[in-house]
């Protein structure tokens, strides 16, 4: 979907405010807000906008630990890539997981209370899970960046 001026306009500011109301997020746009609602609707039917999501805070949470493990499985055909990822769902301290090309063939970014936590969620999670032969465990020591969207660019489409 080629992406105008206005429709880059309204996805920077929704990325920094997605709780801003269609009248003002029209008047930052310069829109009426029936005009702004349709391109929001076309936006979202286009798949360009997945959702709105609340931020929350890990450590508010009691999460305060942030590890980056790095999976090689056994293989890599498709039934052993779709029996890992469905399983891998199920973990809720998972915060995010990526399929890799190179050395590792998953990276996954993991909340945990503390080291505890973390050995417990190695234990009775990552261990168990079908087809791992090998699990390489970071701790992040500070979180300097962590970006909720991108750049937009207009020559995107």
């Amino acid at each position: 979907m080629p992406l105008d001026r206005i429709d880059i306009a309204l996805l920077e500011t929704l990325q920094k405010n997605g709780r801003i109301s269609n009248a003002a997020l029209a008047e930052r746009v310069g829109l009426s807000q029936s005009a702004c609602s349709r391109r929001l609707d076309n936006l979202e039917k286009a798949g360009v906008i997945t959702g709105y999501h609340a931020r929350l805070s890990n450590e508010a949470l009691g999460h305060r630990i942030t590890v980056i493990v790095h999976v090689s499985l056994s293989g890599q055909f498709e039934k052993t890539l779709s029996e890992f990822e469905a399983a891998i769902k199920r973990c809720p301290n998972v915060v995010s997981c990526h399929l890799m090309s190179g050395d590792y063939d998953y990276i996954l970014r993991v909340a945990a209370r503390d080291l505890e936590d973390y050995e417990r969620i190695h234990k009775e999670w990552l261990t168990g899970m079908p087809h791992v032969i090998k699990i390489n465990s970071s701790f992040a020591l500070r979180e300097v960046v962590d970006r909720t969207g991108t750049g937009i660019q207009p020559d995107m489409a």
